[in-house]
């Protein structure tokens, strides 16, 4: 039996609770979502798939996303709840020795974006938050730090995850990152009407940083849409778009949206991955939607 789930906060909470209520013994596969819905993961019989697209092909799924929704018959559990790691621990919660209720609780209030603006500018004053700022899907070379933290939240309180010394070198990276993410958003995000957009296109590397600062920039957007090429792939553009968390007056279902430019989400956050050859059409099309609101 094995894991399959994508490297995010939400993701890594999900398989510390899967290893303490399955018998898993083969490593963990990381994947996207865009992956598994193009038929690309490599998703077999007996696996447990979590905070992903369904896929026939697994044993088990779990999930909480608006845009994966299914109809048909599947074994496991889905539900439009703030977390999926919340979704498997109503499902397990009599097979888990641990308690993982702070957590889980943790997990809903970054995965749902429920913050408030001095958690969003002053990440370092919580550690979960922190934490999660870690967790990056920009680089595979980082899988090992995965595996690491779901060890150490299985094994550890968050007093002492945090100080560990790979987390903290990690964390002090965050804090150091953000000030800088804050200059590159500035420069390179532009106010249409309602509409925060940031266009990392002519960058070689696009910045990493705190997803959620953009909206205390431009507080008069409802909406932020980045775009930027794929990390690990130059023929693909890669595109994030939510709510803002602080003015909560857009109407557009982003999951619902982006499911029809090759990605999906939540109605309040998405994503979408997609060829270079579409983003002359696929980006106008987003734009002008989220224009109408």
């Amino acid at each position: 039996m094995r894991i399959v789930t994508r490297p995010d906060f939400d993701g890594i909470v999900c398989s510390v609770l899967l290893y303490e209520a399955e018998d898993i013994r083969e490593p963990i596969n990381w994947v996207e979502p865009g992956d598994v819905q193009r038929g690309l993961a490599d998703i077999r019989e007996n696996d447990i798939l979590a905070n992903l697209p369904y896929d026939h092909r697994c044993s088990l799924w779990f999930d909480h996303h608006y845009s994966n929704k299914i109809e048909k018959l599947f074994n496991g559990a889905f539900n439009t709840a703030p977390s999926a790691a919340g979704v498997v621990f109503d499902y397990y919660t009599d097979r888990l020795r641990n308690d993982y209720r702070e957590l889980v609780r943790a997990a809903d209030k970054i995965d749902s974006a429920d913050l408030t603006m001095d958690e969003v500018l002053y990440p370092e004053n919580e550690p979960y938050i922190l934490l999660s700022m870690t967790i990056s899907n920009q680089n595979d070379e980082d899988e090992p730090y995965w595996n690491r933290l779901i060890d150490l939240l299985r094994e550890q309180n968050i007093t002492d995850v945090m100080n560990d010394p790979e987390v903290k070198i990690r964390c002090r990276k965050v804090v150091l990152e953000n000030r800088e993410y804050k200059k590159f958003l500035k420069k390179y995000t532009q106010l249409k009407k309602h509409l925060a957009i940031t266009d990392f296109r002519s960058l070689d590397n696009a910045p990493n940083g705190n997803r959620f600062l953009v909206y205390s920039l431009f507080p008069d957007s409802v909406v932020h849409m980045k775009i930027r090429r794929h990390p690990r792939d130059r023929e693909k553009i890669a595109i994030n778009i939510g709510h803002s968390i602080f003015n909560r007056n857009c109407n557009v279902n982003l999951g619902e949206m982006l499911s029809k430019y090759e990605g999906g989400g939540h109605p309040g956050a998405g994503a979408s991955t997609f060829h270079v050859s579409r983003a002359d059409k696929y980006i106008p099309e987003i734009i002008s939607i989220l224009l109408k609101n």
